[in-house]
């Protein structure tokens, strides 16, 4: 896969870094990437991807920008107030990186939906905002055996991780599902929505871009991920913390529970 002269010096900075070079780049612009969300995390996710050269990029969402979300949702801007959020952010990749195809899916995920629209891509990066569409995701993932990269967002306070439960870990054991680190979704209400209690804008930017982060370290083959980790993010306080988290032989994928 060739790069042209325009791509050159677009993606210069990453080239000239050994760990990622030509080889790297390549895989970059090979890779198909869907995110979940338009929205506070999707917005730095597709942007940073998308500047960092991922060739396609789908995005799933079914919403309607509100003026309500532009505190948050920099994908978006005031003249978008009305629009699909799908629309406005493939013309907001255009303007950034025209090499970039964005494959836009203007429709809710859901169970039924889900494996179709993850199997025709190499890696999920979920910026929903409810459970009921992180364990649906998560679960598709699992079956057509996928990575996901997933977050969450709330008030001051962040966390990301990613899954590869289809493949063992180092010790031969089984990786985690999302459903080993929460193997059953808060009673409806206890968990307040962004509209009930609030959540500092610049927050998603960062998590979001650290989901970004993961999501090229997975296609390009760099460092170490986030699998069996959970990192924590305190906004307050500038405080990162990182909890180990294993297999549940319980849970309902590749463990004995019942099904999900």
């Amino acid at each position: 896969m060739s790069f042209s002269r325009d791509e050159i010096e677009r993606y210069a900075r990453h080239l000239v870094l050994p760990e990622v070079g030509g080889p790297g780049q390549q895989k970059l612009k090979a890779a198909r990437v869907l995110v979940i969300g338009a929205g506070g995390l999707g917005s730095p996710v597709v942007q940073y991807l998308a500047a960092s050269g991922v060739g396609t990029i789908g995005i799933v969402d079914d919403d309607h920008v509100a003026l309500s979300n532009l505190q948050r949702q920099i994908l978006h801007g005031t003249g978008d107030v009305g629009r699909l959020k799908v629309e406005s952010a493939a013309e907001a990749v255009a303007r950034l990186n025209p090499n970039v195809t964005v494959e836009p899916h203007a429709e809710r995920l859901t169970r039924e939906s889900a494996r179709s629209l993850v199997s025709g891509y190499d890696i999920v990066a979920d910026g929903s905002d409810n459970f009921e569409t992180r364990y649906a995701v998560s679960d598709a993932c699992f079956f057509e055996r996928k990575p996901l990269v997933t977050a969450a967002v709330g008030r001051f306070d962040g966390s990301i991780t990613v899954l590869k439960p289809y493949e063992t870990a180092a010790d031969g054991s089984p990786n985690p599902t999302y459903r080993c680190l929460f193997p059953e979704a808060p009673p409806e209400g206890v968990v307040p929505t962004c509209a009930e209690a609030g959540i500092l804008g610049v927050l998603t930017g960062l998590v979001g871009t650290l989901q970004a982060l993961e999501v090229i370290k997975e296609v390009v083959g760099l460092g170490s991920t986030l699998v069996g980790r959970l990192l924590l993010i305190d906004a307050l306080s500038l405080r990162f913390e990182t909890m180990a988290y294993g297999h549940d032989p319980r849970n309902p994928l590749n463990g004995s529970g019942p099904p999900g």
